[in-house]
């Protein structure tokens, strides 16, 4: 099982020889980019040390480890290309207060990770700015709208076509990791919304925060993809282009439906 946070992977792999994972099943709970090299950790393990898809899963969902430690019932989606194997490694971690779903889409889910942290942050800058419920709506509604665009885009309609984007993994997580006050994401994008900048968030925060990362590794990956992505680009412009978050959601307000 890998868990750290994607900025930090390649310094914790790198004095692992190349066979380390020959042989083994692969469970990731990553929920980022490597920013250096702008690969999902699929396509890392792949070309550092030969993983293949097949071997490589992922363990994510709307799922904060406070409320797990506390026993509230919560859902974790297993995904795999092999969805057989992708539920006998669920069944591991399955309670009475953790559920586990199965799911074939490993890397769009991934791609979904990485979105709602960058929606979430927007989010808190949201509310930072004093934006209220009714226009958090229209906004997280949008965001999910955009995410599932990107994902159609990058994926392929293969696999979109057989694919629930309302489901736990997609909306699920988008959806909480907006609203709550668990949120690192969102705590760093309500900080910036009430006037900190981003290094003195980072700082007082003394959390990673992993939109902030991500939102400049999606607007690199877009660049490919050829998605519409207004909502993200305007994150991005916030946190690495000085954008006034102000400005910012004052251009997002003319795109909202």
């Amino acid at each position: 099982v890998i868990a750290v946070p994607s900025a930090f992977i390649e310094t914790a792999l790198e004095p692992l020889p190349v066979d380390s994972f020959t042989g083994k099943k692969i469970v990731s709970a990553i929920k980022g980019i490597l920013p250096s090299c702008n690969y999902l950790l699929n396509d890392y393990l792949y070309e550092k040390f030969n993983v293949e898809l097949s071997e490589y899963f992922t363990v994510l969902g709307p799922c904060h480890a406070e409320e797990v430690a506390s026993e509230k019932l919560s859902y974790l989606t297993f995904s795999g290309v092999d969805e057989d194997m992708a539920a006998q490694i669920g069944e591991h971690f399955h309670t009475e207060y953790l559920n586990t779903v199965v799911n074939h889409d490993v890397v769009g889910v991934q791609y979904a990770a990485v979105l709602k942290n960058i929606y979430a942050l927007g989010a808190g800058i949201a509310h930072g700015l004093e934006y209220g419920d009714n226009f958090l709506s229209v906004y997280i509604a949008n965001a999910a709208s955009e995410m599932v665009s990107f994902l159609k885009k990058a994926v392929g309609d293969g696999v979109c076509n057989q694919v629930n984007y309302a489901s736990s993994v997609y909306l699920g997580d988008l959806l909480v990791t907006c609203y709550s006050l668990y949120s690192r994401n969102r705590t760093f994008g309500n900080m910036l919304g009430k006037g900190y900048s981003v290094q003195s968030a980072q700082l007082e925060l003394n959390m990673v925060a992993e939109g902030f990362n991500a939102s400049k590794c999606i607007f690199k990956t877009n660049e490919k993809v050829g998605a519409k992505m207004p909502i993200a680009k305007t994150i991005y412009q916030i946190l690495w282009q000085q954008l006034p978050p102000t400005e910012g959601f004052k251009n997002i307000e003319d795109i909202l439906i």
